[in-house]
């Protein structure tokens, strides 16, 4: 008989909604705080049980610090006997001895699961369509490694139409899976280093999530993980990109350092870099330029950024993380910087015209866009558009699960409240709450 650890959850609190809630978001510090107050399960056992430090464990209970490395997930939910599918693990290999038998009297305590987290904990996180349905070959090769490329393509997808509150779970299910892959696996030198690669680029989408969701610090190491990976995939493209995260997650907290991580990013282009990495590259020094107020290094990396694209090679492979960079996202980023640079005349004509064919499928990043807008006409004086671009990107952002739209809109409201006079802005005012 497979032993059963003092700290197994009881089957009940596994099932609450709550818990639920918890270990589809990977906070285990708050799975411990319920564990103790709910089963009478102390600190002293989790530590002893999950390797961790009692210290640590009171810690992560109140609220400081996250558990982001793979192992330490693996062994928590082994201490605590949480399913592997819960927390984006393949299943244990305790699993087959407590899977509960079938019931033929209403739905199964997993359905009832799957539907709380479903409503609770956001979209992408009960989506059974997302789960690997295949063994992984006894010996991985690059052609494995192409379908599992493909998937992650595929799923990138989903960051179009959905925010980091939905999404950073199914990226994480993917950083893990692959980890397993390289840990346990065997492969070709082509596979291995492919593979790696592939682990990079999975971190990046992952720690972008967790950036969209209000999760910096977490964004940040999933960010210089993905950076050690590329390295030692020698990976330059990803490599460089990873750097470009690390500037734009940097911003708010150190506008040199983001520079610098801008310019070293830019530094790496070779003549074999694509022109959309390129000009992806470009368009995030010209932004970490703009928010430190350096409208000579913005121009300049403006107009590198527009080069790229225009001297793209005919045919020209682009990596799928970047292939979404055209001309209109350039006009955009552009207008965005100008707004920053508090140059209206510049930034509202390109903005307008790139939102004006933008769709409103991708909720998140129009209702953004339309924040900048809004900015730029308040600084030109036109406080009734400024308004009904406030009001459009409150109207598209209210269902996204994704603080940024709010944080940038929240910007915005201190300025519209001094024409709290104005019909339009009064409107908009009552439409956002207090």
């Amino acid at each position: 008989m497979i032993h059963r650890p003092p700290t197994a959850l009881p089957p009940d609190l596994l099932a609450a909604a709550d818990v639920q809630r918890a270990l589809a978001a990977h906070d285990f510090g708050e799975v411990f705080r319920l564990a103790r107050e709910r089963a009478g399960i102390s600190y002293s056992k989790i530590a002893a049980e999950c390797d961790i430090k009692p210290e640590r464990v009171g810690q992560l209970a109140r609220g400081a610090g996250r558990i982001t490395s793979f192992e330490k997930v693996v062994q928590i939910a082994d201490a605590l006997r949480v399913p592997g599918h819960v927390v984006g693990l393949a299943p244990r290999p305790w699993e087959a001895e407590v899977a509960p038998a079938p019931s033929t009297t209403g739905p199964s305590l997993h359905r009832r699961t799957v539907l709380q987290v479903a409503t609770t904990a956001g979209l992408a996180a009960a989506l059974p369509a997302l789960h690997h349905t295949e063994q992984a070959p006894a010996r991985i090769t690059d052609s494995y490694v192409d379908r599992l490329s493909e998937r992650t393509a595929r799923l990138r997808r989903l960051d179009d139409l959905l925010g980091g509150g939905d999404t950073r779970r199914v990226y994480l299910a993917e950083v893990q899976r692959t980890k397993v892959l390289l840990r346990d696996g065997t492969f070709t030198d082509s596979a291995r280093r492919r593979l790696l690669s592939l682990l990079s680029e999975q971190t990046q989408q992952a720690g972008w999530a967790a950036f969209d969701g209000g999760r910096s610090r977490e964004a940040s190491t999933l960010y210089q993980e993905s950076r050690t990976y590329a390295r030692e995939a020698q990976d330059g493209d990803l490599y460089s990109n990873a750097l470009a995260f690390l500037a734009y997650g940097t911003l708010a907290a150190d506008r040199r350092r983001a520079v610098a991580f801008a310019e070293e990013s830019c530094a790496t282009i070779t003549d074999r870099t694509p022109a959309t990495v390129r000009a992806l590259l470009y368009e995030r020094l010209a932004w970490a330029c703009a928010v430190d107020q350096k409208p000579a290094g913005t121009d300049r990396a403006l107009q590198a950024a527009r080069q790229a694209l225009t001297d793209a090679p005919d045919g020209e492979p682009q990596p799928h993380w970047s292939a979404w960079v055209d001309h209109q996202e350039l006009d955009i980023m552009t207008g965005r910087c100008w707004t920053e640079l508090g140059r209206p005349l510049r930034s509202v004509p390109i903005l307008a015209r790139a939102l004006a064919t933008f769709p409103d499928e991708h909720a998140r990043d129009k209702a953004l866009y339309l924040s900048w807008l809004a900015e730029s006409f308040l600084t030109a004086g036109e406080v009734e558009q400024a308004a009904a671009a406030v009001g459009r990107a409150l109207e598209l952002s209210a269902d996204v699960a994704s603080i940024r739209p709010r944080q940038r809109i929240d910007a915005v409201l201190p300025q519209l409240r001094s024409y709290a006079d104005v019909a339009e802005v009064r409107d908009v005012l009552e439409l956002a709450g207090p």
